[in-house]
């Protein structure tokens, strides 16, 4: 849940700054990105962190080879998304490419969910309920990637 929080806590002070102060981000597209990349930051790195780690691992189906390293692998994905989510010109392919990272994730999430696997001792949240939040995410990547050039909002 705290992926969520993140992700919803970080969209809407964006936001409410952008309609007080920043004008840059006066609009959901910019405020939406930050939110993507706290969520990506956050959920990049627990796929590093002991505990955390593990259950990721424990998540991947049988079927799938290396466990280990898809679980490095897209915690590498995550946190190089976050970050050029900001660069220009990856911005709008990094979208792209988390909304497809999630897609490809997800099935690991259904069978953690349908075994009772539990993410670092808390059990998984029902799976209407994480449908619902990647879909929510899913479609702010999306968004993202379809926002026209905000100039001045990327790093480089």
């Amino acid at each position: 849940m705290e992926p969520l929080i993140g992700f919803a806590a970080t969209t809407l002070v964006l936001r409410l700054l952008g309609r007080v102060k920043f004008a840059r981000l006066n609009a959901w597209r910019p405020a939406l990105r930050g939110g993507l990349t706290v969520l990506f930051l956050m959920t990049g790195v627990v796929h590093f962190v002991p505990g955390y780690r593990e259950s990721m691992v424990a998540m991947v189906p049988p079927d799938l080879p290396w466990p280990e390293v898809l679980v490095a692998v897209t915690g590498v994905l995550e946190l190089a998304g976050a970050i050029g989510l900001w660069v220009r010109p990856f911005g709008r392919a990094a979208a792209v490419c988390l909304a497809l990272l999630m897609l490809a994730m997800f099935p690991a999430n259904v069978f953690a969910i349908v075994n009772g696997i539990e993410f670092n001792g808390t059990a998984p949240e029902p799976l209407w309920l994480r449908s619902l939040i990647e879909v929510l995410w899913i479609g702010a990547a999306v968004a993202v990637a379809t926002e026209r050039d905000p100039s001045g909002l990327h790093l480089s």
